[in-house]
């Protein structure tokens, strides 16, 4: 059975932003939120949505604990679980939401041949 796409309500069809907050299809695709907690996911949400262009977030802990239901302890474990993901970095005050793609070798860091061509796929 073919499932025929159609818009369900045109009054308030999606549109991309002006600004950085849209969500890469490639969290889904390549499984960077499977196996996330609840709470990761709230966080990272929240950052994406706040960011500058750059990924960029100034929000302290009291400010994230007022707009999530996060208490201190909570969301150091999900901003834990983000970096070790490598979905953010932080260093106090500053977040980071980084970049989907694989970071690029420093000079004089070796790469396999798989990894080149990866590379090479993705900017294709």
């Amino acid at each position: 059975m073919t499932v025929v796409k159609r818009v369900l309500c045109r009054e308030q069809l999606r549109r991309v932003p002006p600004q950085f907050s849209w969500i890469d299809h490639r969290l889904v695709r390549d499984r960077l939120i499977a196996g996330r907690s609840a709470e990761a996911l709230a966080l990272y949400l929240f950052l994406v949505t706040v960011a500058d262009g750059e990924g960029l977030s100034y929000y302290s802990d009291a400010g994230i604990g007022k707009l999530l239901p996060l208490d201190g302890p909570a969301l150091g474990r999900a901003r834990q679980e983000l970096i070790r993901a490598r979905l953010i970095a932080y260093q106090k005050p500053l977040y980071q939401v980084l970049s989907l793609d694989k970071p690029t070798p420093r000079l004089g860091q070796v790469q396999s041949l798989g990894q080149v061509l990866q590379q090479m796929e993705r900017k294709a």
